[in-house]
């Protein structure tokens, strides 16, 4: 048959008739092993189907099993509808519970505002008038000193009294205006502790670290606290150093004025007897700043505890005690705020020595003269010196105490003082072009602050020395002024730090 021959029926069969037979039968074998796989698996599942059966069965607590499935099914809804309310009633608790902590800590961050802004009330209203009592004690003490060494009046006619005069306790001006000067010395450290304390608590006390000579902090306090040391009978050596460190001047000062006082007040009267040192060693990257005395020392277990608050060490006997005992903690607060290590050794009946280490970040400088004397660690210039003889200052100003304070200090050290609460009104009153200014940072109610006043002065007279006194001590504000290259100076004023501040910039 051709290809092209139609297909039949007839055809079909004659050509695929053994084919289609033997496809059929493969078919219905197939057809049989699915049939009893189907049956093998419908087997498998009623045994399956069988267990299951059993095993709810005997998990039920009585024969009559799919009842007492059923019952136990709707107690463990209700049970669990039950601990699903409970949840929801403790999450309303706990939400409730939340609203009440975010309005306590909000009420928590308001009072630490408020506390700030009191702060900064307290160090300006409160440091106002000690800082003018500061300035009229220096200038009464200086004027009283003059007095005695003056060549036209007998030398005990300011320093000595008379054998009956001091049974009765009756004390001289020098002896007078000596006590004054101990007593603002007290007050001022009492109000700087509680400030210092409470703003490390509010968290508003930062650091304004800088580069700095080490002599410029440790030079006056050494002058300081030998002429404080002096007036009982106690030695005080300085070791200088002419690295320069990186630190907060202003904290790191605090810190070695808590080791001096410390020191002062426990170590004996007599100065053969009393000595203490303000030291300065290099340890490798650091600079290591100690003050030791030969005081009683402090016994090992009693190391930590001077480190905490309100605790305090057995003062000498004739020794008055005001301190708070908060001195020390604010120093280790302090210096760990400044990451600077502290330390302390003591031998009991030897002595005590405190250490704060400080990194150096510049060389040391060049030997030569200079350095050489600069290292001595001699007292600076005498405080009956006139260190600013003809120096034109002015003093910008609003306290009027402050100003009288200031000019007879500066007066004293023979300056040319001029003083108003307005830069403005020296610019009307065409007094001498100054050659130094002096301005308080917070000044009246809608004038510039002292930092723009002094800036407007610059423009006039470009370069011109500018010293910033404030109360304020928060990092910015000194960052600002060290920026614009004037001096900064905290309340209440200390009368060396000032004049060594203005000799330098002169």
């Amino acid at each position: 048959m051709s290809p092209d021959t139609p297909l039949t029926e007839q055809g079909f069969l004659a050509r695929t008739g053994p084919l289609a037979e033997t496809d059929a039968q493969t078919e219905t074998d197939a057809q049989s092993v699915e049939l009893a796989s189907l049956k093998a698996r419908n087997r498998q599942l009623e045994k399956i189907n069988a267990a299951l059966i059993e095993r709810v069965e005997s998990s039920s607590p009585s024969p009559s099993a799919p009842y007492a499935a059923f019952e136990h099914a709707v107690l463990l809804a209700d049970q669990v509808r039950e601990r699903t309310d409970a949840l929801h009633r403790t999450l309303d608790e706990l939400g409730a519970l939340n609203r009440r902590l975010t309005a306590a800590k909000a009420a928590a961050e308001a009072a630490n505002h408020s506390k700030t802004r009191f702060l900064a009330a307290i160090s300006h209203d409160l440091l106002q008038p000690l800082n003018a009592a500061r300035l009229f004690a220096s200038a009464l003490e200086e004027q009283l000193a003059r007095l005695a060494l003056d060549a036209s009046l007998p030398g005990d006619a300011i320093s000595d009294v008379t054998p009956g005069d001091a049974s009765q306790g009756v004390s001289t001006p020098g002896e007078l205006v000596a006590r004054l000067g101990r007593s603002l010395a007290d007050v001022e450290s009492l109000l700087g502790t509680l400030v210092d304390i409470s703003r490390l608590d509010a968290g508003v006390l930062t650091a304004d670290v800088a580069v700095f000579p080490v002599r410029e902090l440790l030079d006056v306090l050494a002058e300081e606290y030998r002429q404080l040391g002096a007036a009982r009978g106690l030695e005080l050596h300085y070791v200088a150093s002419h690295l320069s460190i990186e630190s907060d001047l202003q904290l790191l000062a605090r810190v070695v004025r808590n080791f001096l006082s410390n020191a002062l007040r426990h170590v004996p009267d007599g100065s053969t007897r009393g000595r203490v040192l303000l030291g300065c060693r290099r340890r490798g990257d650091w600079l290591e700043i100690t003050v030791a005395d030969n005081g009683p020392g402090i016994a090992e277990h009693q190391r930590e505890v001077v480190f905490q608050e309100f605790r305090r060490l057995a003062p000498r006997q004739d020794n008055e005690q005001r301190g708070l005992g908060l001195g020390l903690a604010i120093v280790k607060r302090i210096t760990g705020l400044l990451e600077h290590p502290l330390s302390l050794t003591s031998t009991p009946g030897r002595g005590a020595a405190f250490a704060v280490r400080v990194p150096i970040r510049q060389p040391a400088s060049v030997e030569g003269p200079a350095a050489d004397a600069s290292s001595t660690g001699q007292p600076c210039a005498s405080p009956l010196a006139q260190p600013l003889l003809d120096t034109v200052i002015w003093v910008v100003e609003d306290d009027r105490e402050v100003c009288a304070g200031m000019q007879s200090l500066l007066g004293g050290w023979g300056a040319s003082v001029h003083c108003a609460d307005d830069a403005e009104v020296l610019l009307q009153q065409a007094v001498a072009a100054p050659q130094v200014l002096i301005v308080d940072h917070q000044l009246g109610e809608g004038q510039p602050d002292g930092l723009k006043q002094a800036q407007r002065l610059r423009q006039r007279w470009p370069g011109l020395p500018v010293v910033v006194i404030s109360a304020d001590h928060s990092a910015p504000l000194k960052a600002r002024a060290r920026a614009l290259g004037f001096g900064f100076l905290l309340k209440p004023v200390k009368p060396l730090r000032l004049r060594q501040l203005l000799v330098n910039r002169r």
